[in-house]
């Protein structure tokens, strides 16, 4: 069975010693993804104080910002959105994001229908509100 691992310059790098995607047979695992911008590490929608700490942020933006960086991982490890799977989604405010998420979600996966996780953390590596962890096949 060979190992092989991806990255692209279309999503934000990793923050650590990981690839962006690892396939293993027919199956791709994508590490956790989140919604920087691939080209300035930006935050859609994200304010922060002086200190470092979250004035305001938009679950929208940052929504589709994921997807948009998990689109570009899968295409660019030979996959793509129809293969995904399964769905592990972390949020920071279940409370307040999930109807907000799990709208824009539908309007992304109707037509893919993979399993779903979604799971409420008290923080992520950097302020962000969203991280999917993707399965698909190749």
């Amino acid at each position: 069975m060979s190992n092989l691992f991806f990255n692209t310059s279309k999503a934000a790098k990793p923050l650590g010693a990981y690839p962006h995607a690892k396939k293993v047979g027919k199956l791709l695992f994508l590490s956790g993804i989140g919604p920087r911008n691939h080209k300035d590490d930006t935050i859609p929608g994200l304010e922060l104080d002086a200190e470092g700490n979250i004035i305001k942020y938009d679950i929208e933006a940052e929504c589709h910002s994921v997807f948009a960086n998990v689109k570009a991982v899968l295409e660019a490890s030979g996959s793509n959105w129809n293969k995904i799977v399964d769905v592990t989604v972390f949020l920071t405010n279940m409370k307040k994001d999930f109807p907000i998420y799990n709208k824009i979600y539908a309007d992304y996966f109707t037509s893919v229908q993979a399993c779903r996780t979604t799971v409420e953390v008290k923080s992520l590596p950097t302020p962000i509100a969203i991280e999917l962890k993707v399965i698909a096949t190749l």
